[in-house]
């Protein structure tokens, strides 16, 4: 969600890329949610961070906390930003255990969406330029 909303709210100033230390495929909810406000994100694909060694990035903005405690290398000449959000499969998970409506694990991830956009809508202009 985080590169659909960059690339959406910020895609003329940065060009944002996407990648974890595992990956798991796209969201199917994620891709819902965002189709709601408005972003198609099914053009995304679940990467690895070993895919952008030969990348050069200038930031690295870390979304969740799992992320960037085990992140297994960052490029010594960028800058890592780290702001965690809740993981809302995870949360879907357990709110599906206990019992919870489809549409109450679809609001974590409305509420995970919207926390991502207002953060993104913050990021500054300068500094994070395209090259």
């Amino acid at each position: 969600m985080a590169e659909g909303w960059a690339r959406h709210l910020k895609g003329d100033i940065l060009t944002a890329y996407s990648a974890g230390v595992e990956t798991h495929g796209l969201n199917p909810n994620a891709v819902r949610v965002m189709a709601e406000a408005g972003v198609d994100i099914t053009a995304q694909k679940s990467q690895h961070i070993d895919e952008f060694k030969d990348v050069k990035l200038d930031v690295i903005v870390t979304v969740c906390d799992h992320a960037h405690e085990t992140c297994p290398w960052f490029p010594a000449e960028c800058r890592v930003v780290h702001h965690g959000f809740d993981d809302p499969p995870r949360i879907a998970r357990g709110l599906a255990a206990d019992g919870a409506t489809e549409e109450e694990q679809l609001d974590v991830y409305r509420r995970v969406r919207d926390d991502i956009r207002q953060y993104v809508e913050g990021l500054p202009d300068n500094g994070w330029k395209k090259k």
